[in-house]
C-alpha cells in the first residue's frame, strides 16, 4: 500500500499542469511590506535576509519583519546582488551599493559619483547586475559597466543590450539586433548570430550541458545551440512559454528549470523541458506577472510580482489542490481505498484518476460526511443516507439519513453502530450481504459514537447533549439510554467524544473531562487539559504516530504524552482554511495524511515535518536605546536611569517557522523564556544594575537554537553615586541646623501657645462665671416675676372673691328687700334702692379693674382669645377669665347676678363657639390656652 500509494502521488506530481495542485505558497501584498506593487529583481545575503528591488526602493526582509531603504533621488531599483556583504543596486542613470553601517541601518554609496568619468545616458537605467567571478558586471540597454577593485571599465554595443550571462566565468551579451557578443580580454566579441534571433528579444543564454547552450526569447521560444547550429527546442513548455511571454529564466540547484511569464506565473521543468508544475493565480500565487525571482540553495523560491511578492517552498512536504472554481466545495472526509484516492464534500463523492484529475460519482449529489473501509467494503456516509461504494458507483444500503460516524461493536464479528439524523443504526455483514436495523428507543441525531465496551456505547447531539446508551447481546434494540448532562459536564454544548488509552474522554467548549466509572460521573481530565490545553482538540484517533490534534497555532501529531516526539504543521501552512468543528485529518498511509480544507485539501508527508531541522541562532538586527540606535558593536551598552527604554531587534532568515524566546535575568531576577514573534524585544523602566539577556530561535517542531547574549547595565541613578554622597552630607547639615532651629523655634512657639492657653482658659474661666452670674440674676428675677404673679393672682382671686361677696351680699339683701317690698310704704324710695343695689352689682369699674390685673397675670389673655375667636360676647370673655381662674359655675353665677343653670348654659355655648368637642374640657382648653 505504501509503495502504490507513493506511485500515486508521484503521477499526481507529474499531472500537476492539468490540475489545481500547487505547492505552500505565501503571498506578501503591498500593505504588509509597506512599498511600492512592482518588484524586479530579489536577492539573498550570506545571513539569510531577502533583499528585492522595489519601485520605491530596496526591500529588506529578515522574515518577520520588513523594512525599506530609499535612494538619495528616489528612483526605483530595478536589479540588485549581494555580494561581499554589500547590496549592489542599478536605478535610474545611477548605480551603486547599499552598505551595513555599525548600528545596523543601511546606507547607500554611489559608483558614479565616485567615477566621474563614466558618462551615463540621460534615461538610462541598469536593469542586471551579475558576478563575474570577483567583478560586479552592471547592465543597462546601450552599455556594461564593469567595476572591480575600486575601478569601472565601460563596454559599449551599438545594438540594444537585452541581457548578459555568466557561463563557465566568460560574460555572454545578448543584443536585439546583433545577436551575441562574448567578453574576452576585456573585449566585447561576437559569440553568435541568427536571423532567427534577430528582434527576439533574448530572456538568457545559459548552458544546457558542456555541449548545448539554451537561448530563451520572450515570444520565440526557446532554442538550443549546439556547434555553431541552431535549433528549436521542441518541447511543451516552449510553446507555453511563447503563449505566456517569457520573461524570466533560472536554473534551479536539483538540475530542474524555472520560466516565469507575464501571463501565466512560472512553469517548473525537468532538465529536458518536461512540465512539472505551473504555480499561477488559480494556484494561489498573488499575481500572474513575473519581474524578477530567486531561488536558495533548499529550493526556496522568492516572485517578485508586478503586485507583491511571493513565496514558494518548493521543498515543502505538502500539496494542496485548491478549488478554484468552487465544483469540488468543502471537502469533509478522504480515504484511500484499493489504490484510489476518493474525496467527500459537501456537493458530493469523487476520486482522483490516474492522471491526477479530479471525476465526480454520479448519483452522490449532496453532503458526504464520513468515508470508511469497514470488512473491505468502501461506506459512505451520506446526507440521503448509507452507500456502498463500487467501481466508482454507489448502492444505498441504508435510507436513514445522515451517516454521521460508524464503528464496530468491540468483540463482534460484521457488527456496526452508525451514528445518524434519526439515531442509532445497526449493520450487520450477514452472507456477505449488509443488514440494516434502526436500534430504535432514541432518534437523537448523534454525531459522536465512542464503544465503552461492547453493550455499551457514548453518542453526543449534533449540538447539545451527552448520553450512554446500552444495547441488548443481539444488538438490535437499546436497553437503555442515560442522560449525563447533569452529571458533572462542564458544558453539553457540541461534546465530542474520545476513547484514549481506555479511558473515555469528552471535549466541550470549556475543557476537557473524562467518565469516572466509579462514582458515574464526569470529572475533569486534569491530564490532557495541562498538555494540550483545554481550547485544543482531536481530530484524528488514527495511528499518525497516534493522535492528531488542533492547537490554537497548529495541528499536532503524535502523542500527548510526550512532547518530545512530536510532531507540529504552523498554521500558515493551510491559513485557516480548516472547517470548523469538522477538521479532519485521514491516514493515506504510514507516512502521508490528508487534511479537509473549505475549498479543497492538502496532502502532507508527516515524515519530512519529523525532521529537525537546523535552527541557526539569532542575528542580532538593531539595538535601540531611549528611541536612538547604537552601534551594534559597542562593547559596554548602557542605559541611563531615568526614564531608561531598550529595544532589540533579532532575525533568524535561515530558520522557517519560527519564533524566539527570551530571559532577562539580573542579580536578583531569573524568570522563565517568554515568546517573541515579532523579533523585538523591548524593556523599559528597569532599576538599576547589570542585565543578560539570552535570545534563542524555536523551530516548529520546538527546536532550539544556541542562544544569542547581550548584557547591558542600568547606570545608577546621580543620587547613588559620588555626587549623591556629597550632596547628601552636605544635606545632612543643613538639615540638622534646620532642626535645631526649627525645634528652637517649636520651643518658643510651645510657650507662647501655652502662655496663650493659661491665658484663654483664665478668660474662659471668668466667662463662665460671668455667665453663671448673669443667670443666677436670671433665675432670681424670674422667681421674683413668678411671686409677683403669685401675688397678682392672690390678689385677684381675693378681689374677685370680695366681688362675689358683696354681690352675694347684695344679692342676699335684694332678696330680702323683695320679700319685704309691701312692708315699704314709700314704693318710689324703694325701687330707687333696689336700684343701687343692682347698680352695685353690675358695676364696670369693678370688672375693667379685674381685666386689667388679669391681663398682667394672664398675658394679654382677653386679647389673644378675641383675635382667635371673634364671636365671643363680653360675657362669654368673663365667662373664659373666670374659668382660667379654675372658678366654679357656683362661684361665677353671683358675679354675673345670674342663676348656677345660668352658667351652665353659657358654658355648653361657649364651648360650640370655641370648637371644642363634646366630651372636651371647656377649663382644661381655656387653662391650657396660650
Amino acid at each position: 500500500m505504501k509503495y502504490t500509494f507513493c506511485f500515486l502521488l508521484a503521477v499526481l506530481i507529474s499531472q500537476l499542469i492539468h490540475a489545481q495542485y500547487a505547492h505552500y505558497i505565501n503571498n506578501y501584498t503591498l500593505y504588509e511590506y509597506k512599498a511600492g506593487n512592482q518588484n524586479w529583481d530579489i536577492a539573498k545575503s550570506a545571513d539569510g535576509k531577502l533583499f528585492v528591488a522595489n519601485n520605491n526602493g530596496l526591500l529588506e526582509f529578515d522574515g518577520i519583519n520588513w523594512n525599506l531603504w530609499e535612494m538619495p533621488n528616489k528612483t526605483t531599483i530595478r536589479s540588485l546582488l549581494v555580494y561581499q556583504n554589500k547590496i549592489y543596486v542599478g536605478s535610474y542613470e545611477e548605480f551603486g551599493y547599499f552598505s551595513r553601517n555599525n548600528k545596523g541601518a543601511l546606507e547607500y554609496t554611489s559608483l558614479l559619483s565616485a567615477h566621474k568619468k563614466i558618462n551615463v545616458s540621460k534615461d538610462e537605467e541598469y536593469w542586471q547586475i551579475v558576478l563575474l567571478g570577483d567583478a560586479v558586471a552592471f547592465r543597462s540597454f546601450l552599455n556594461i559597466q564593469i567595476y572591480k577593485d575600486g575601478k569601472i571599465t565601460s563596454h559599449n554595443l551599438s545594438g540594444t543590450i537585452m541581457t548578459c550571462d555568466v557561463i563557465d566565468e566568460k560574460l555572454y551579451v545578448a543584443t536585439l539586433d546583433n545577436g551575441i557578443f562574448v567578453l574576452e580580454n576585456q573585449q566585447l566579441k561576437p559569440f553568435f548570430y541568427a536571423e532567427e534571433l534577430k528582434n527576439a528579444k533574448i530572456i538568457s543564454v545559459t548552458a544546457k550541458n558542456d555541449a548545448q547552450f539554451l537561448i530563451n526569447t520572450a515570444l520565440g521560444g526557446s532554442y538550443l545551440l549546439e556547434n555553431n547550429n541552431l535549433i528549436p527546442w521542441k518541447t511543451a513548455i516552449n510553446t507555453i512559454a511563447k503563449k505566456h511571454q517569457l520573461n524570466k529564466f533560472m536554473q534551479l540547484p536539483n538540475g530542474n528549470m524555472l520560466f516565469g511569464t507575464i501571463k501565466n506565473g512560472i512553469y517548473i521543468t525537468d532538465n529536458s523541458g518536461n512540465i512539472l508544475f505551473n504555480i499561477n493565480k488559480e494556484a494561489g500565487l498573488i499575481n500572474n506577472t513575473v519581474l524578477g525571482q530567486f531561488v536558495s540553495e533548499n529550493n526556496e523560491l522568492w516572485l517578485g510580482l508586478d503586485n507583491g511578492i511571493a513565496f514558494i517552498d518548493l521543498n515543502t512536504p505538502n500539496y494542496f489542490y485548491n478549488d478554484i472554481s468552487g465544483k469540488l466545495g468543502a471537502v469533509y472526509d478522504i480515504i484511500s481505498y484499493k489504490n484510489t484516492i476518493y474525496i467527500g464534500s459537501n456537493t458530493g463523492l469523487y476520486f482522483i484518476d490516474a492522471y491526477g484529475n479530479l471525476q465526480f460519482i454520479e448519483g452522490s449529489q449532496g453532503q458526504v460526511w464520513n468515508l470508511k473501509e469497514i470488512d473491505g467494503d468502501l461506506f459512505c456516509g451520506h446526507n440521503n443516507g448509507t452507500y456502498l461504494v463500487k467501481n466508482n458507483t454507489l448502492k444505498l444500503i441504508s435510507a436513514y439519513t445522515g451517516g454521521w460516524v460508524i464503528n464496530k461493536v468491540p468483540e463482534q464479528k460484521n457488527t456496526y453502530v452508525q451514528g445518524t439524523y434519526a439515531g442509532l443504526v445497526s449493520f450487520k455483514k450477514i452472507n456477505g450481504a449488509w443488514q440494516v436495523k434502526h436500534l430504535g428507543k432514541t432518534t437523537i441525531p448523534a454525531r459522536f459514537l465512542v464503544f465503552e465496551d461492547e453493550h455499551t456505547a457514548w453518542i453526543s447531539h449534533a449540538n447539545k447533549g451527552l448520553y450512554r446508551v446500552k444495547f441488548d447481546d443481539s444488538y438490535e434494540s437499546i436497553t437503555e439510554i442515560k442522560d449525563y448532562n447533569k452529571k458533572g459536564l462542564w458544558s453539553d454544548y457540541f461534546v465530542r467524544i474520545y476513547k484514549l488509552k481506555n479511558t473515555i474522554a469528552f471535549h466541550t467548549i470549556k475543557g476537557w473531562q473524562n467518565y469516572e466509572p466509579l462514582t458515574d460521573s464526569i470529572v475533569p481530565y486534569n491530564l490532557l487539559n495541562e498538555k494540550i490545553g483545554k481550547e485544543s482538540y482531536i481530530i484524528s484517533e488514527e495511528n499518525i504516530p497516534e493522535i492528531a490534534y488542533k492547537t490554537e497555532n497548529s495541528i499536532t501529531f503524535g502523542s500527548f504524552l510526550s512532547e518530545s516526539k512530536n510532531i507540529l504543521i504552523p498554521n500558515k501552512f493551510f491559513k485557516k482554511r480548516l472547517i470548523t468543528g469538522y477538521e479532519n485529518i485521514s491516514k493515506i498511509n504510514d507516512s502521508t495524511v490528508a487534511l479537509n480544507l473549505y475549498d479543497g485539501f492538502m496532502f502532507i508527508d508527516v515524515s519530512k515535518f519529523s525532521e529537525k531541522a537546523s535552527v541557526k541562532t539569532p542575528i542580532l538586527s538593531k539595538i535601540t536605546i531611549n528611541n536612538q540606535a547604537i552601534a551594534l558593536d559597542t562593547d559596554e551598552i548602557s542605559l541611563p536611569f531615568r526614564n531608561n527604554s531598550i529595544a532589540i531587534t533579532v532575525s533568524s532568515p535561515f530558520s522557517k517557522d519560527h519564533n524566539f524566546e527570551y530571559k532577562l535575568s539580573s542579580l536578583h531576577l531569573n524568570p522563565p523564556w517568554t515568546e517573541s514573534k515579532n523579533g523585538i524585544i523591548e524593556f523599559a523602566n528597569l532599576a538599576d544594575g547589570t542585565y543578560h539577556l539570552a535570545i534563542r530561535t524555536v523551530g516548529h517542531n520546538q527546536e532550539k537554537s544556541p542562544i544569542l547574549s547581550l548584557e547591558f547595565t542600568v547606570l545608577s541613578p546621580w543620587y547613588k553615586g559620588t555626587i549623591g554622597f556629597i550632596i547628601y552630607t552636605f544635606l545632612f547639615i543643613i538639615a540638622a541646623i534646620v532642626i535645631y532651629l526649627l525645634y528652637k523655634k517649636k520651643i518658643r512657639k510651645e510657650q507662647k501657645l501655652l502662655k496663650l492657653m493659661f491665658e484663654e482658659t483664665q478668660k474662659k474661666l471668668l466667662e463662665e462665671r460671668k455667665q453663671e452670674n448673669e443667670k443666677e440674676i436670671i433665675r432670681l428675677k424670674n422667681e421674683s416675676l413668678k411671686n409677683e404673679i403669685k401675688l397678682k393672682s392672690k390678689q385677684l382671686a381675693n378681689t374677685a372673691m370680695t366681688l362675689v361677696k358683696k354681690n352675694e351680699t347684695l344679692l342676699h339683701l335684694k332678696d330680702e328687700l323683695l320679700s319685704n317690698k309691701n312692708n315699704f310704704t314709700n314704693q318710689y324710695s324703694f325701687k330707687k334702692f333696689i336700684k343701687q343695689i343692682d347698680n352695685s352689682i353690675e358695676h364696670v369699674d369693678g370688672w375693667e379693674l379685674f381685666e386689667y390685673n388679669f391681663n398682667q397675670v394672664h398675658e394679654e389673655f382677653f386679647k389673644q382669645l378675641k383675635a382667635s375667636f371673634p364671636t365671643l360676647t363680653h360675657k362669654d370673655l368673663k365667662i373664659c377669665a373666670y374659668l382660667r381662674m379654675n372658678m366654679s359655675s357656683k362661684e361665677i353665677a353671683p358675679l354675673l347676678n345670674i342663676s348656677i343653670r345660668g352658667v351652665e348654659t353659657n358654658r355648653y355655648r361657649l364651648k360650640i363657639k370655641l370648637g371644642i368637642a363634646k366630651e372636651g374640657s371647656l377649663r382644661g382648653f381655656l387653662q391650657n390656652y396660650n
